[in-house]
């Protein structure tokens, strides 16, 4: 099945850096010793690397730990202790003076309603003292009497504090949530419309949905306080809508989505400043300046942590003082000032201990002091911290700083020299983290944001088991760290019964090296997977994230596996601009396809000479990706070579690569792509499957749909977009080749193409392609076709015409290839998880070999192409080798790179 799409890309993504905190080798450089580096040293890394002989340019290698910004969940009731514990207050209680005395009065008496209230009362004394088990267990015995009893209000308050003193305890698992859950039904089932009873139903619903995050449960937390933002919007509560949009925030951050957390973030504090609630205004400034803390921009993380001092001073609010200190010392940190982080580590420290008693902050300060002990060269005191941390952080059952802690110790274990003990440390860390994911259950797009968060311990177990000359086991981690939720979704696609739904299941098993022999032996291909490893590096006193170094490993059909490094710091450690990336491979991958766009003649082949320049950006690439690998690729070039790439790489234009004497890489092997080899493999089962259930040898061809209008800028009309004429004569002659009708026109609409397709073993769609998310589910990307005919009576929707990323994901294809003949149809975001785009949604949609476009392709080179591709396909089943073919016969044509490399193959070849 083949799906083309055209001439039109709007939203352009660009790719997103390496956030900070990804954990990774750091290499300490001085200033001086970036001046040596020059765009001649990136020119022998091919021959370096092959020798495994790169030279170390810095003067010390470690790996770093990861910071833990201080954030407290906000548990609501009716009062607020001054050490900041919630709770549900019992009107004509005195909680301070209660004892054990007056519960044995009120049981002299055999008065239930005495003894719940008693019971309750001593329950709440000793939940204010943080002596959670005793306030659970009064609790417990009050709750059991006023059910026996029906003393409905008393019931409700006792559930609420037992769901609080549960999570407070660290416990957010069965019973936490089970009381909460009672809580809010309680309270719902009464069907009060009074503003105060909503009001108590709307916090409800939000201590549900903190202990839902508390537990790991995102999918559950952000419907909570979804459900808590309408009905505080309904009942027009300003506080505890701008309360719902800042935990709606935690989520979002917690997931990797910052873009989402600070929008909801920047929603609640703007609400709180209208309102005048200068503790929501805290709150939402000190989520923002956690989230920009974590991105790196530590001026703005600083401004706002510094507002929320100034605010918790102004009322009081200690907790709030000592974690804005406490972040404050963070950002130090960050900024290589770390007596000025020490000494603000210990002003919150002196708070939290002598004034607030809490263990939270006092656990959390300690374990970032860990971070400036390490810095500092005190790896004991370090270590000591970071054991500490754990301990507490698995009392609470926080599976991300349990994590955290151990990717700590592992640095402290490598910088000692336990290289085995860094790699077991480690090895834990991702299980932990791990787990995370499986609690996502079977929501992909929920995966793949959370793993942005979870790169670091993947990044550095490769370093270490690379350090420890076992490659193989680093290819194992390197595997496990990329294309997971793609795979478990292919997993569960593969594997269901059609007419079952999907239903979530355990996590999927990573593949090992044994089975990575055999993906190639299947394949007959040499496989190649690229590794970006990301380092911090102390650069002029502040903390820097650089691509460090680039793993290459090389998988041949024989089982042989190689690994060659390349090192990638002389890409940004330079002085002239003309040559330095500061980003690296992701600098140069974008100034490639920028002069690719420009038609720059410094990226073609010159008929006058037999090599190529020195300042071509192809030729570096082909450097730093093919030559370290040279001698291992196959001589034969029919020979399949599948590329599994990361990141940046994955906009690598690998055809037009150029090696010394500026032959390209396509003239050379025929080449795929895969997002992971796990991934290549669960393809390869899916064509098999639909090759045995293949029912239906018709093809769909669309060309020039009759456009839907869209609106292109925000704040405009919708406008449609323009015509194709190209791309239906493209469509035409594709059709004759088959000896079928192309859909052109009206002929082209929606419903008509998506049920052709279910059905199709070929589709080739010739419209626009579009890079914007339109439905806000995270997955980029559209195709344009007619809308459908609109039904006497109903209006047409927005989206009329245009079928998304997300709407394919959803569907059951049989396809055998779909090819996307349009413009930047294999971008989209890129993840940990690949390309997040219309290529991924048509690879999870079961299609099993997809082709897109890197670029905007112009019309007469492409229609070339596609025809030639297609003639090919009739004479072999192989369509990498049908690709090639008609990208050389393109070439002759048209030799310009920009009008026949743009098109790749993803998945089977």
């Amino acid at each position: 099945m083949q799906i083309f799409l055209k001439k039109i890309s709007l939203t352009l993504f660009i790719p997103v850096s390496l956030a900070l905190l990804t954990l990774m080798w750091q290499q300490i450089i001085t200033a001086k010793s970036l001046d040596k580096a020059t765009h001649n040293k990136v020119q022998k890394l091919g021959e370096l690397a092959k020798n495994d002989s790169i030279p170390d340019t810095t003067q010390k290698v470690q790996i770093l730990t990861l910071y833990q910004p201080l954030q407290h969940l906000q548990w609501e009731g009716e009062r607020v202790s001054n050490t900041g514990i919630a709770y549900f207050s019992l009107d004509g209680f005195s909680n301070e003076s209660i004892s054990e005395s007056d519960l044995d009065v009120a049981r002299t008496s055999q008065d239930p309603d005495k003894i719940a209230k008693t019971l309750a009362a001593l329950g709440l004394s000793r939940h204010l003292q943080g002596e959670y088990d005793k306030a659970i267990n009064y609790y417990k015995q009050g709750l059991e009497i006023s059910k026996q009893n029906a003393y409905s209000e008393l019931e409700v308050i006792l559930l609420g504090n037992l769901g609080l003193a549960h999570v407070q305890q660290g416990n957010y698992y069965a019973e936490a949530i089970d009381y909460l859950n009672d809580y809010w039904t309680l309270i719902h089932d009464r069907k009060q419309n009074s503003n105060t009873a909503q009001t108590q139903e709307a916090q409800a619903l939000g201590n549900l949905g903190n202990a839902y995050y508390g537990a790991d449960l995102y999918v559950k937390a952000i419907a909570f306080h979804q459900k808590r933002l309408a009905l505080s919007r309904k009942i027009k509560d300003k506080a505890g809508e701008a309360k719902a949009l800042s935990d709606l925030g935690i989520v979002y951050q917690a997931l990797g989505d910052a873009k989402k957390a600070i929008d909801y973030q920047q929603q609640a504090l703007a609400q709180a400043q209208q309102i005048k609630e200068q503790s929501l205004e805290s709150f939402a400034l000190g989520n923002l300046g956690i989230i920009y803390q974590n991105q790196g921009d530590y001026t703005k993380a600083s401004d706002y942590h510094q507002q929320r001092l100034a605010i918790a001073r102004q009322l009081k609010d200690l907790r709030s003082e000592a974690e804005a200190l406490a972040n404050l010392g963070g950002v130090a940190y960050f900024q290589g000032d770390y007596n000025k982080a020490i000494a603000l580590y210990e002003q919150g420290w002196k708070i939290s201990w002598e004034r607030l008693h809490d263990a939270d902050i006092l656990y959390r300060i300690r374990g970032n002091q860990g971070l400036v002990y390490f810095q500092m060269g005190n790896l004991d005191k370090a270590l000591e911290s970071y054991g500490k941390y754990f301990q507490y952080a698995s009392s609470r059952n926080n599976h991300r700083e349990q994590g955290i802690a151990k990717i700590n110790a592992a640095a402290v274990r490598l910088q000692s020299g336990n290289l085995a003990g860094a790699a077991k440390t480690l090895q834990e860390a991702i299980e932990i983290w791990e787990s995370l994911r499986a609690r996502l259950g079977s929501n992909d797009g929920f995966k793949i944001s959370i793993f942005e968060t979870q790169n670091a311990p993947y990044s550095n177990l490769q370093s270490v088991l690379v350090a420890q000359n076992q490659p193989e086991a680093a290819l194992e981690v390197s595997e496990r760290g990329r294309g997971r939720a793609l795979a478990e979704l292919l997993s569960r696609r593969l594997s269901a019964v059609p007419t079952q739904k999907e239903a979530p299941t355990a996590t999927l098993a990573s593949p090992t090296i044994a089975e990575i022999k055999k993906v190639a032996q299947n394949h007959r291909a040499t496989l190649v997977e690229y590794s970006i490893v990301p380092g911090n590096f102390l650069v002029e006193g502040k903390l820097e994230t650089h691509e460090s170094e680039l793993l290459i490993w090389v998988v041949q059909p024989t089982g042989n596996i190689t690994l060659r490094r390349v090192d990638l710091k002389p890409l940004w450690q330079c002085q002239n601009p003309q040559f330095c990336y500061p980003k690296g491979v992701t600098d140069l991958v974008s100034k490639t396809r920028e002069l690719l766009n420009m038609r720059n003649p410094t990226l073609e082949r010159s008929s006058n000479t037999s090599s190529v320049s020195d300042k071509n950006p192809l030729h570096q690439l082909h450097q730093l990706l093919i030559q370290p690998i040279n001698d291992l690729l196959p001589q034969d070039a029919n020979a399949h070579v599948i590329l599994i790439p990361q990141r940046s790489l994955f906009l690598v234009p690998f055809a037009t690569l150029q090696d010394a004497t500026g032959k390209f890489l396509i003239e050379q092997h025929t080449i795929s792509i895969s997002p992971s080899i796990q991934v290549l493999d669960i393809t390869y089962k899916l064509r098999k499957k639909s090759g045995a259930s293949k029912n239906s040898d018709s093809n769909l061809i669309v060309g020039n749909p009759t456009m839907p209008k869209i609106v292109t800028q925000l704040g405009e009309p919708a406008e449609e977009l323009p015509a194709l004429p190209g791309a239906e004569q493209e469509a035409k002659a594709i059709a004759q080749i088959f000896q079928t009708k192309a859909l052109i026109g009206a002929n082209a609409n929606k419903s008509r193409v998506i049920q052709q397709m279910s059905n199709s073993n070929l589709v080739h769609l010739a419209t626009h392609g579009l890079l914007s998310d339109f439905r806000g589910l995270g997955v980029p990307g559209a195709i344009a076709l007619a809308p459908d005919p609109t039904v006497p009576g109903q209006p047409s929707t927005e989206e009329n015409g245009m079928l998304t990323a997300s709407e394919i994901l959803d569907l059951k294809l049989n396809a055998e290839l779909v090819v996307l003949s349009a413009c930047n149809t294999g971008r989209g975001k890129i993840t940990g998880d690949g390309v997040v785009g219309l290529s991924r949604a048509l690879v999870a949609a079961r299609v099993p070999s997809v082709v897109v476009s890197l670029w905007a392709v112009p019309d007469e080179p492409t229609a070339l192409l596609m025809t030639e591709f297609y003639r090919n396909i009739q004479h072999q089943t192989d369509k990498a080798a049908a690709l090639r073919q008609a990208m050389l016969t393109t070439m002759k044509h048209y030799p310009y790179s920009l009008d026949w490399a743009a098109f790749i193959l993803i998945g089977q070849p």
